[in-house]
């Protein structure tokens, strides 16, 4: 039995001092005890062989929404080009050129090394759409499931919870296009999505019983709108993700070659419920925000990417208003920072509304309700049993450091407004996954290791 002693901790129903948190050996919480609680508490502590002593502890959150090979791209794409309006499409054709350099070792050590940051950053799950399936040139690897076995891999050596979203990618367009050039690494036909995905499936037994599996049509321009329903049946209890209205050229298309807008269409024609994770949905009407917030869905927000990429503006005043969930992921991988994710969503927020404190609300601070809400939302759209400490939840957990001296002399919500609006992710002292310690005096317990080879592909890399 594993302890974790707080001086301070967030629990489902409020902050709390002086709070033991016992895992079992499944990586599930065995017990919370607190100052003002009788029961055993202190007598585990000082019984347990395997006791971490921290400042402030916190559930930890889920990253909803990663494409790993990409963080071997950041950095890279920050010139201007001959086009005088780069946008989103011409980061595409740029991404499009550098995916055909990686081979299965180099997504292996890339995803290892992303997923150590997401560790380091508070983040105790990775929620993978996965896209990268086939060899440069579009022919299958011998074992389908290649390089969903890489990230496999990747989360073996890091230890962080991973949720894996093979992705159905079939056409360029509306119009049923073949894929283009640089595309053809992700194609499937659904018949070859469902080998990749039970393929897939296969793999992830080999990992510890935290590992989930959901389905992902990639987006409504890259699926045909006959084969949603045909997806929804490959596992239909699993977490089920899509991109969605991102772009404004995007949700034109949809509405010229389907009559509707993308999120109207999504509505109308689908039974959008709680597993679901739409991604991004930063072109949406009030209308469509309301049908949104009211489905039950998780809109998944990955504001620094939005940023980088010029998206849009989520509405999360209007969204969180009408009871709208919400988680946040990192995306394209720019930039692994859990608490800039939060200040970024926040402040476009400010910024479009000409406002202070736009999320906040008389019972919580601006933080904490965006931390509860994502912590929550990452865990729905997961399919994860984690989100809060509370007994039978798998033990996702982070620590701030309260010696830090921004935290000096703070209680409460004010602890999470300085870690998202006065610090950042160095804060982060421990981070655990299902009960696996994987972060401990802010690294990674392999970081050496997992650099080490992440410098041997980058360096291999810059070569090409």
């Amino acid at each position: 039995m594993k302890i974790i002693h707080a001086a301070q901790a967030l629990l489902p129903d409020g902050w709390a001092e002086n709070v033991s948190v016992s895992i079992d050996d499944r990586g599930r919480i065995a017990g919370v005890h607190t100052a003002a609680s009788t029961g055993d508490g202190p007598a585990l502590i000082s019984n347990s062989r395997d006791v971490t002593h921290t400042g402030i502890l916190l559930p930890a959150a889920a990253n909803l929404h990663s494409h790993a090979f990409q963080r071997a791209m950041a950095g890279l794409t920050e010139k201007r080009g001959p086009n005088p309006n780069d946008t989103f499409w011409t980061w595409r054709e740029l991404m499009f050129r550098f995916l055909d350099r990686l081979n299965p070792d180099d997504v292996e050590a890339v995803a290892a090394f992303v997923q150590m940051e997401m560790l380091e950053a508070g983040y105790a799950t990775n929620v993978e759409f996965h896209y990268l399936h086939h060899q440069p040139g579009g022919h299958e690897y011998a074992d389908v499931a290649e390089l969903a076995s890489r990230i496999a891999a990747a989360t073996a050596t890091t230890g962080i919870g991973l949720t894996l979203l093979p992705v159905h990618y079939q056409y360029g367009g509306c119009d049923k296009r073949a894929l283009g050039p640089g595309q053809c690494r992700f194609g499937t036909d659904l018949s070859a999505y469902e080998r990749l995905w039970s393929a897939s499936d296969e793999v992830l037994r080999q990992l510890p019983a935290d590992t989930g599996i959901g389905v992902a049509p990639h987006s409504l321009r890259a699926v045909g709108r006959e084969s949603l329903s045909s997806l929804m049946q490959i596992a239909p209890d699993a977490p089920f993700h899509l991109h969605l209205a991102e772009q404004v050229a995007e949700v034109d298309e949809v509405q010229q070659a389907w009559g509707a807008r993308p999120v109207e269409w999504l509505m109308d024609n689908a039974s959008v419920d709680e597993r679901w994770c739409l991604i991004h949905c930063t072109q949406m009407l009030p209308h469509e925000t309301a049908a949104l917030a009211k489905s039950g869905a998780v809109a998944g927000l990955c504001p620094i990417t939005e940023s980088s990429l010029g998206d849009g503006i989520f509405d999360g005043v209007s969204y969180l208003a009408q009871n709208g969930r919400i988680g946040i992921g990192s995306d394209s991988n720019i930039r692994i920072s859990l608490s800039e994710e939060l200040r970024t969503l926040d402040y476009s927020q400010r910024l479009r509304d000409h406002s202070r404190a736009a999320l906040a609300t008389v019972e919580k601070s601006t933080a904490r309700r965006l931390y509860d809400e994502i912590v929550q939302g990452g865990a729905q759209a997961a399919g994860r049993q984690s989100g809060c400490i509370e007994v039978g939840q798998w033990a996702d957990l982070m620590s701030l450091d309260s010696q830090h001296p921004d935290m000096e002399g703070h209680v409460g919500d004010v602890l999470l407004d300085t870690f998202v609006f006065a610090g950042d992710d160095r804060m982060v002292t421990d981070v655990w996954s299902a009960g696996r310690h994987q972060v401990s005096g802010g690294q990674h317990i392999a970081r050496e290791a997992i650099v080490r080879r992440y410098r041997e592909v980058m360096r291999k890399l810059r070569r090409l």
